[in-house]
């Protein structure tokens, strides 16, 4: 199988990449900078001047793009649908690393978690803009996406424990009343949906047990 990981020099996208090469996947890093991960194979370029001939080949297209400060939010809509459109139409699988704001917390999906009191202010930009960002992909049949959801507490130095629980578009928590989970076994989730998942255009959501 071959993986093209976006933003393979952040936090999520290095150990994404290292999760699927240590299971002998044939990886391709994807970055603006120099090459910062273990991905054998490297494009050095600004995600939009990426073009469909970059990935030609490529089974599935992992985007870990991440923006954070205020005059670069739009970006999380912009690159996924500058990625949409270089997938669309192609056999070529979109995963996306996600936020948690957008999870649904009541049953009729009409409440999402950012939307909830105790959510935190200095989180809410960044959540409008991914859950922004989402909305634009459901209205994309044309691509074969898969959005996956973080836990509302997720760990960048997080422990590795090789566990997790696959939910869906609904907030979580595992059994001890928690919703939680670090960068690697996020990763190991990722790979998983790329390896042998079938969600195609549809959200799912990722948890520690």
């Amino acid at each position: 199988m071959k993986i093209a990981g976006i933003g393979s020099n952040g936090r999520s996208g290095q150990l994404i990449v290292k999760e699927a090469v240590q299971r002998g996947l044939d990886v391709t890093g994807v970055a603006r900078k120099e090459n910062k991960s273990i991905a054998p194979k490297f494009i050095q370029k600004d995600l939009f001047d990426l073009t469909k001939e970059d990935f030609k080949g490529f089974d599935v297209v992992i985007d870990a793009f991440a923006a954070w400060t205020e005059d670069t939010l739009e970006l999380h809509t912009k690159s996924l649908m500058k990625l949409a459109d270089l997938l669309s139409n192609t056999k070529t699988r979109l995963i996306v690393v996600g936020g948690a704001g957008s999870l649904y917390v009541n049953p009729e999906h009409t409440l999402t978690l950012l939307e909830t009191p105790d959510f935190p202010d200095i989180f809410k930009p960044v959540a409008i803009a991914t859950g922004n960002s989402l909305e634009a992909l459901r209205k994309r049949n044309d691509v074969r996406w898969t959005y996956i959801s973080p836990p509302a507490d997720f760990q960048a130095e997080g422990a590795r424990t090789g566990e997790y629980i696959l939910a869906g578009e609904e907030f979580t928590l595992n059994s001890k009343g928690v919703s939680a989970m670090s960068y690697a076994d996020f990763a190991i989730a990722t790979i998983d949906e790329a390896v042998k998942g079938n969600n195609i255009q549809k959200r799912i959501s990722v948890l520690g047990k």
